[in-house]
């Protein structure tokens, strides 16, 4: 196993204003925020975030994920670090606790008494007996001794499990209950299992579900042994069965082995979304005859593949596991939904229509949290796979009927904005078009003016109001106004960037430009801040910058008014000038974190973050002000961006359990992470340009997919110097705060002399400062 697969694994489971122009503090050694202890306990809750983590063993970008179970169903948190008991090793695709997880089983080795409901089969493990690979998971059950594995492919997988000498030893298989009823309150066909003990296999399909699915979704599996079966059965709620077929809400499989010597088990599983006959086919294809090491070391193989592509080194060693741990938790959303037939076509079951379509589809994912810095991260080191990705968004709306932002694994009723227009337009700016983007143009237009009456994250909810005042007003019974029309405002300037990227008519794309200026109509000078409006014009009253919720999105004034990612100059221009909004930044750090929660009814976690974090107002453990440190670059200051991002990553991520501020968000929080450690941050997804930052490494090599290497070099790098002394590129003197995707792309070295002081002319002067709207000349045209 290589040194970078070693340092993922480790973490599996994984405020004065400081006068303009004038050299701030060296920042004082700070020891990484605690975030085991906050609260109490080393997991997630609802009270507090350490990321929502599992072990997720699996392939990069798989259909199937597979974790050990401490809890009980529903509960989202699926694994608990501080459990004492696992129940089985489960399959799930669960992107978060508050989705939840469907198509689900779990395999549970046991010996002695057979006990087959959930409630009773825990069995008590040590994490001094647990091993968590990306690629293979390892525990030992400590009252009957058994060590039961794990190691997988996309759709299927191969559980190994060890029986010391017993008389009997069991295997039982839980299909889950059947899950909610689907959008259109149609009820789910039956759970069903069926065990062959001459065949020594079962077959079944789980229905399990927490929304997102049509009337005849289903997941098929079959489950393969090679060894003799000696008895067998179902079960369901009253308990062990005779019937070796059964069909029902929550049913499931035990089977009997003979260990009078001790016994070593494999079960190879195999599944679909598609058809029984799928799951097998799966099955072959993927594992086929192979044991567990054979399958593991693919998997293996895999992940040196995928997390090779990035080398840093100069790190220290909690540095280097973080950063290996985030670029492992960027590789397993999206997940992969397609599959190929026995005609070897690319086909998926549409959770969107209940048929099987042709072409690759994705899902478990939002693009509120992953607009922001995982797609293009996607787009920057895997631009084949982000095509299928664009192409798979595509799919859904011509088989939905709208363009997904919440997938799990169809239409999830969550989160705000349309921001599927920035991950398709910034693939499309970096070249990425090998898919429909007429069609991407056409569902962009449709969810841009109008909503779906039974989702409130389907198209633009208060699309009309938006449309005809330029804002979604706070006195017309949709919360989180101000948020949309902020997020509204972006997506439509990426609009206008892709419609004028596909070649359309000015007079099509030109409103979007002008409505992309939308922002400005919540910007209340007399405060400074975005605040809510209602619909004679009047701003919403009383108003405190630090009130939660209402108007805004899981944060408050002080983080969304930062949310202009395609203007920061228009905002500059907003506050004041370039001086104005440096100090307005410098305050989000030094003011206190103070709150106000009432429209939650008490304290989120996310609030809890931002207080136990001990950054003023800055809240790292949620997304909309992530982007906010870079914006320094654009008002001539960036050694304050370079301070603050370095400050950030060495404050809010820690090696081992609990390593994250907050919700990790499928990637999002983790995608941060990589791209400040490398030095550069993708703040406005739409175009080409990232914001440089401080990287963390003395040296970064990327192994880009068109064959070409670019190395960021940093020498001189280290914890007290996180200051940009002076910048090249390819040799040349690099003065300005951003560098292109196309640059990059072209491969080359940035090499950052790094200091210990800020450069306090380095990158002051306006054509240092990366893209914004109001400086762009095809948009002074328009306007």
């Amino acid at each position: 196993m290589s040194m970078i697969l070693r340092l993922a694994c480790a973490l599996l489971f994984a405020s004065a204003l400081t006068p303009v122009r004038a050299a701030p503090p060296r920042p004082a050694p700070q020891a990484p925020v605690n975030w085991v202890n906050p609260l109490g306990g080393t997991d997630s809750s609802h009270a507090f975030s350490r990321g929502n983590l599992y072990p997720a063993v699996a392939v990069p970008f798989g259909m199937n994920a597979w974790t050990p179970q401490t809890g009980l169903d529903p509960d989202g948190w699926t694994y608990r670090y501080d459990a004492q008991q696992i129940r089985g090793l489960k399959l799930t695709h669960q992107p978060s606790p508050w989705i939840n997880d469907y198509g689900s089983l779990s395999l549970m080795p046991m010996s002695g008494e057979l006990r087959v409901l959930d409630k009773d089969r825990g069995a008590y493990f040590s994490h001094e007996r647990e091993t968590a690979r990306p690629y293979a998971y390892k525990v030992k059950l400590l009252e009957s001794g058994i060590w039961a594995e794990v190691t997988p492919t996309s759709r299927a997988a191969v559980l190994r499990f060890t029986y010391p000498a017993t008389p009997k030893a069991y295997v039982v298989l839980d299909a889950f209950p059947k899950g909610r009823k689907t959008a259109g309150e149609q009820s789910l066909g039956d759970v069903s299992v069926q065990v062959d003990a001459g065949r020594r296999r079962i077959v079944g399909i789980s229905r399990y579900n927490h929304g997102g699915v049509p009337a005849n979704f289903g997941h098929h599996f079959v489950v393969e042994f090679d060894q003799e079966i000696a008895s067998c059965g179902t079960w369901d709620a009253s308990g062990p069965r005779k019937e070796t077929s059964l069909q029902g809400d929550h049913v499931g499989v035990w089977i009997e082995f003979k260990a009078p010597a001790g016994l070593t088990l494999q079960a190879r599983v195999g599944t679909s979304f598609i058809s029984p006959e799928q799951a097998e086919l799966n099955l072959r294809r993927e594992v086929g005859e192979s044991d567990y090491a054979a399958v593991e070391a693919k998997a293996l193989k895999a992940w040196e593949g995928a997390l090779g592509r990035v080398k840093v080194e100069g790190g220290d060693a909690a540095s280097l596991e973080v950063f290996y741990s985030c670029l492992y938790r960027t590789h397993l959303f999206p997940r992969t939904f397609h599959e190929v037939d026995a005609a070897g076509k690319t086909v998926h079951y549409s959770p969107y229509n209940g048929r099987v379509e042709p072409g690759p589809l994705f899902t478990d994912n939002g693009f509120w949290d992953t607009f922001r810095a995982a797609f293009p991260l996607m787009a920057l080191m895997q631009p084949g796979l982000d095509n299928q990705m664009m192409q798979g968004i595509v799919n859904a709306y011509r088989e939905g009927g709208w363009i997904p932002e919440w997938q799990s694994p169809g239409y999830r009723d969550c989160m705000i904005g349309t921001n599927s227009s920035s991950i398709l337009a910034d693939a499309w700016a970096k070249g990425i078009r090998d898919w429909d983007g007429r069609k991407a143009w056409e569902g962009m237009v449709k969810g841009a003016h109008a909503a779906e009456p039974s989702s409130t994250s389907l198209g633009r909810l208060g699309a009309a109001h938006y449309d005809r005042l330029g804002y979604v007003p706070s006195d017309v019974k949709i919360d989180e106004s101000a948020a949309r029309t902020l997020e509204y405002a972006y997506d439509d300037w990426c609009m206008w960037r892709f419609g004028k990227g596909l070649g359309l008519p000015a007079a099509e794309v030109e409103p979007y430009l002008r409505s992309s200026r939308n922002y400005r109509k919540l910007f209340d000078p007399g405060t400074g801040f975005m605040r809510g409006r209602m619909q004679d014009g009047a701003w919403q009253s009383p108003f405190r910058p630090d009130s939660w919720g209402g108007v805004f999105t899981e944060g408050c004034s002080w983080h969304w008014t930062w949310c202009v990612f395609h203007d920061p100059a228009g905002l500059s221009s907003l506050l004041g000038g370039d001086a104005a909004m440096a100090a307005k930044l410098d305050s989000v750090f030094t003011t206190r974190p103070t709150f106000e929660s009432s429209y939650y009814g008490g304290v989120i976690h996310e609030i809890a973050e931002m207080v136990v974090g001990d950054m003023g107002q800055y809240a790292h453990g949620n997304q909309p002000i992530q982007h906010m440190i870079y914006l320094y670059d654009w008002v001539g200051q960036p050694w304050k961006a370079q301070r603050w991002a370095r400050e950030t990553m060495a404050r809010m991520y820690r090696p081992g359990p609990g390593m994250y501020c907050g919700d990790e968000d499928n990637g999002q929080t983790s995608a941060w992470y990589v791209f400040s450690a490398l030095g550069f941050y993708p703040v406005t997804p739409g175009q080409t340009q990232y914001a440089l930052g401080s990287p963390r490494f003395a040296k970064a090599t990327l192994k880009l997919e068109n064959g070409r290497t670019f190395t960021v070099e940093a020498p001189g790098n280290g914890p007290g110097t996180p200051y940009i002394q002076s910048a090249t590129l390819n040799g040349k003197p690099l003065n300005r705060n951003w560098i292109d995707h196309a640059e990059i792309q072209a491969g080359g070295v940035l090499r950052l002399v790094m200091s210990s002081q800020p450069n306090l002319k380095r990158g002051t002067r306006p054509e240092d400062r990366p893209y914004s709207l109001s400086r762009d000349p095809e948009a002074s045209k328009a306007f």
